[in-house]
């Protein structure tokens, strides 16, 4: 993938990878841990970023961390947007991993209920598309805009984009670090995930 031509512009969303599990921490204080931001570091370098002119973030830390290491080799400074973050899973805070898929599981299945207190999907969604609409509309850079967010807001976005239902299915593969193009102004997308 190059840098767009000229009267397009593309939004790059991207997940965090990997990041440090503490149980003792609130979630959106994890950072990433080495693998995530060694994979970090490496996406910096695909053409995929050629055309970005813009970095947003969300304000949790893995997001941050992310952005911060693609806006160093962009020579940018990443923005944090606090409404691109994950869906709030405050009610329950951190699960154990069997718990945590079970529950991602019952968040995709019934996108208008707030499973155990958590944001519901149908919500979710539309915060993040009204978000990520709302730069693309404010952004006054001439090239791409680069996203770093979260995994299960990202599957919701790609639903909208792609006119299919909120399913799991959909979602990212396991481990995070994964990317979509979103194609201005239009907003299509391919079908399928890329991993950083």
């Amino acid at each position: 993938m190059t840098a767009p031509s000229q009267g397009s512009r593309r939004i790059v969303f991207v997940t965090h990878a990997q990041v440090e599990i503490d149980p003792l921490r609130t979630v959106p204080d994890w950072p990433l841990n080495q693998l995530g931001r060694s994979r970090h570091e490496t996406f910096s370098h695909s053409p995929v970023l050629a055309g970005v002119t813009s970095v947003y973030c969300s304000d949790e830390r893995k997001a941050r961390d992310g952005a911060a290491i693609h806006a160093a080799h962009l020579e940018l400074k990443p923005k944090i947007v606090s409404s691109l973050g994950e869906n709030d899973r405050s009610a329950t805070g951190y699960l154990p991993p069997a718990e945590f898929e079970a529950m991602a599981d019952a968040f995709f299945a019934n996108p208008d209920q707030r499973v155990r207190g958590w944001e519901s999907a149908r919500a979710a969604q539309a915060r993040i598309v009204a978000t990520v609409r709302t730069l693309a509309e404010l952004d006054t850079g001439a090239g791409d805009i680069l996203i770093v967010s979260h995994g299960a807001v990202g599957t919701l976005l790609r639903c909208a984009c792609l006119s299919r239902p909120i399913n799991r299915s959909e979602d990212q593969p396991a481990g995070g670090g994964s990317y979509f193009v979103i194609q201005l102004p239009d907003w299509t997308t391919d079908p399928d995930w890329r991993t950083i």
